[in-house]
């Protein structure tokens, strides 16, 4: 039997995430020899990576950078496959040195970050690789926000109280206004608007809706000649429910968000959130 003790299957597990029955494997064919034990691991860990890849990673947590300033800011969503993993010191570690990473280069989408070096002679892709190798799981990086041009606040929202945030919003204002930011990000997280203002929504689907209040209105019988102001106000009402602006505020119902910005004499210039695995 191999000469080791709890301390060195201890760690083990901190060294490279893998289970206790797993490392104590390690442990016997390296007969003790905890350096090689990990090399050993890691192969393991490779080859099960590609095994991997078919599998569905719904799971995860969305985590934030701002800077001390509020100047800049960046939310990141990493994915696995279990809430165990996503709720484990390692997974979450492993999406903050991420954040990390995207504050400090600023890669302009997700291929770019995927190539980027994040540490000498190691790519992002390589490091997300090396996390599926260690935990275990599939690890999916595929979204993240970045702003640097205005004041720039996060809020980050869990669903369950041992879970990590599951669902960020990264907002930037005009200037700063601690209060309102934090509002209008709270707002978002609930109500998940999908554009800021009506000129955001995209041409097709403005005629996509009209089309579908038109012909729901002439299915409910409706006079021909009041087609017209009915399909006008459904096509409002859908400005209303998609466009963060025209939402009713989630702390002053009887406000829009658009009123409590003007309000505050702050300008909203832009917006992002993200859902785990949606």
């Amino acid at each position: 039997m191999a000469n080791y003790t709890a301390a060195d299957v201890k760690k083990l597990r901190e060294l490279t995430g893998a289970g206790m029955m797993d490392c104590k494997k390690a442990l016997d064919e390296a007969d003790g020899d905890v350096d090689k034990a990990v090399e050993a691991l890691r192969i393991k860990g490779q080859k099960g990576v590609a095994k991997r890849e078919g599998r569905s990673a719904e799971n995860g947590a969305v985590v934030s950078l701002i800077a001390d300033d509020n100047t800049s800011g960046v939310i990141v969503e990493l994915k696995c496959e279990t809430d165990f993993v996503a709720k484990g010191e390692k997974f979450q570690s492993v999406a903050n040195e991420l954040a990390a990473h995207i504050a400090k280069t600023s890669p302009a989408d997700v291929a770019a970050l995927l190539a980027s070096e994040i540490a000498p002679g190691k790519t992002v892709q390589a490091f997300v690789d090396e996390a599926n190798a260690n935990l275990g799981e599939k690890i999916v990086l595929d979204r993240f926000a970045q702003f640097s041009d205005g004041f720039v606040f996060a809020y980050m929202h869990r669903t369950m109280p041992d879970l990590p945030p599951q669902i960020g919003v990264l907002v930037e204002l005009d200037k700063a206004d601690a209060e309102v930011a934090k509002g209008v990000a709270q707002h978002i997280a609930a109500f998940a608007p999908k554009y800021l203002t009506r000129e955001d929504v995209p041409a097709e689907v403005v005629e996509t809706e009209r089309r579908v209040a038109e012909e729901t209105t002439r299915a409910e019988g409706k006079p021909e000649a009041a087609l017209p102001k009915i399909v006008e106000g459904r096509v409002n009402g859908f400005f209303k429910d998609a466009t963060l602006l025209g939402q009713p505020y989630a702390l002053d119902n009887k406000k829009s968000v658009e009123k409590v910005l003007q309000e505050a004499g702050v300008t909203l210039k832009r917006f992002s959130r993200i859902k785990v695995g949606i």
